[in-house]
């Protein structure tokens, strides 16, 4: 039998902030705009920061081979169709 305390994904927790007035209503004028209430709009918000920050952290590893061609593609001189286009794009300061 499980533990009394064990999280389902249903249960929720409080979680209490302070904010100024005018953030508050800010935040009341987003979340009205997409429906939503002042919490989800927070939760939904708070969730994609949350995601975002880890994903900022996110280490890859590969092995030596792999890390060796990696560094070989960054050493090639920029080439294509793509680079020429772009370097024969007229430049907003020279007009």
């Amino acid at each position: 039998m499980p533990d009394k305390h064990t999280l389902t994904d249903n249960q929720t927790h409080a979680v209490n902030l302070r904010v100024r007035h005018d953030i508050r209503s800010l935040i009341d004028r987003a979340a009205k705009a997409q429906g939503k209430t002042r919490s989800d709009f927070m939760i939904d918000a708070a969730r994609r920061a949350a995601e975002e920050s880890l994903l900022d952290q996110a280490l890859v590893q590969v092995d030596p081979a792999t890390y060796a061609q990696f560094l070989e593609v960054l050493d090639l001189p920029p080439n294509g169709e793509g680079f020429a286009r772009l370097m024969n794009a007229p430049r907003p300061w020279d007009k």
